[in-house]
């Protein structure tokens, strides 16, 4: 429920609870677990990663980061969105088996060829990032639950377009896959896009969003230095987590092609010595 303005004596960390988000995330554990018990199972690592998948889908939805972005802070909202898109939904997805992957994706297969490829993809994350952010659609969302949440599943949907390409890995082969080289390119990117609407949000010298200007202060931030802060996580947090996979990823490239490598050596050395054996004493 969205706080009306003028209430800022009550307190920030005044509790609220959101049964519909328990129901949902909930909802979503139980299915999976369904899924997994009448199908072909899920490795341990994929449970463990769907749910904590789950765990950030929670936590950025519920109480306090739910209330706080949408009654009070822009930066936290950033905290809130950057967490549904970046956290949550490689989470879920890299837990998701490749044969429940590959049902799940099956009715909407033709739809998925265009929008997983990764220029589209990548095209389509960013525009709504841009669109989901201007003034007038942050100010109209916040006064309208139904909205609100619509904005959100989405960014959450683009998120999860946006992330096949890289977590695709084969599991189902009529979809897009990047090459290893490509992802921690596309990710790069991804990290740099960003820049344009932060930029606008940490150089405005004014409150651009009448609903954060109007809302209760918290944390003794006033409506710029909260914005300034939003466009600062936009790009140093998001990015941080991009580059963190960038990274993770790069390190096991070079792990495995390191162990190739040797394989290919040991095997060169190994047909020398059968070409050429040592003599017998």
């Amino acid at each position: 429920m969205l706080l009306a303005h003028g209430s800022g004596a009550e307190s920030v960390w005044a509790f609220q609870a959101h049964p519909d988000v328990w129901l949902l995330v909930g909802g979503l554990g139980f299915a999976y677990w369904w899924a997994v018990r009448r199908g072909e199972g899920a490795s341990r690592p994929q449970l463990l990663l769907f749910g904590l998948g789950l765990l950030a889908l929670w936590v950025h939805s519920d109480w306090p980061i739910h209330d706080i972005a949408e009654e009070r802070l822009l930066s936290v909202h950033m905290i809130q969105h950057t967490g549904f898109q970046l956290i949550a939904a490689p989470l879920l997805l890299v837990g998701t088996p490749a044969w429940l992957l590959r049902r799940l994706v099956a009715p909407v297969l033709g739809v998925l060829r265009v929008l997983t490829r990764p220029l589209v993809a990548a095209l389509l994350f960013n525009a709504l990032v841009v669109v989901t952010h201007w003034p007038v659609m942050v100010n109209a969302s916040l006064e309208s639950e139904p909205l609100h949440f619509a904005v959100h599943t989405l960014l959450f949907g683009s998120a999860l377009v946006m992330w096949f390409p890289v977590l695709n890995l084969g599991r189902v082969p009529d979809l897009p896959q990047l090459s290893e080289a490509g992802r921690m390119l596309y990710l790069f990117l991804q990290s740099v896009l960003p820049t344009v609407p932060a930029s606008f949000f940490t150089f405005a010298e004014k409150a651009i969003f009448r609903f954060y200007a109007e809302a209760p202060r918290a944390f003794g931030m006033s409506a710029v230095e909260d914005q300034q802060l939003a466009g600062g996580l936009m790009k140093v947090y998001a990015g941080s987590i991009l580059w963190g996979v960038i990274v993770v990823m790069f390190f096991r490239w070079y792990a495995r092609d390191r162990r190739e490598a040797d394989v290919l050596r040991w095997e060169d050395v190994q047909h020398e010595l059968d070409r050429n054996p040592a003599p017998t004493p």
